[in-house]
């Protein structure tokens, strides 16, 4: 059974946050061929602010796996604004997931589950799970995971 994605947030009662725009010089999604890359998103709050801090210093592994969530539910939003409906999407393929945390932290992939978990209830065990890394490093305004991912869309 094909999942919809955009009705399955409805379903979840998940609040998506507003997009936000870029940061710099770059493009928030971009079409290449049949794959939507996404650029890193943040964890943007309902009310536009971040979460912010340092796995390892001022957050735990749990602060951050919801980081992470929230991470996901700012690339919903960011790709139903800048690209159109989620339904177009086939298949998560590529994740990146950023953490800002101390040289001591060690729970990178833990902390990034928040986002793959969210992923798989939105678009379905089998194409809301891709390939990923999880790494740690400094991030910018002090936010506490960063996100990039790419998709394969349906055949037109």
């Amino acid at each position: 059974m094909k999942i919809n994605p955009d009705l399955r947030i409805t379903e979840l009662r998940l609040e998506l946050p507003p997009a936000p725009g870029p940061a710099g010089v770059y493009k928030p999604v971009l079409v290449a061929g049949n794959l939507l890359f996404i650029s890193g998103q943040g964890p943007v709050k309902p009310d536009g602010t971040l979460i912010k801090g340092r796995l390892g210093l001022d957050m735990n592994t749990e602060d951050g796996k919801l980081a992470a969530r929230q991470a996901g539910l700012t690339m919903l939003s960011t790709i139903k604004t800048h690209f159109g409906e989620l339904k177009r999407i086939k298949r998560i393929v590529k994740v990146l997931g950023m953490v800002n945390s101390t040289s001591d932290f060690n729970q990178h992939p833990a902390v990034i589950n928040g986002f793959s978990e969210l992923m798989a209830e939105v678009f379905g065990e089998e194409n809301g799970v891709g390939t990923r890394s999880a790494v740690g490093m400094m991030l910018p305004s002090g936010i506490a995971v960063e996100v990039e991912a790419v998709f394969e869309l349906n055949n037109p």
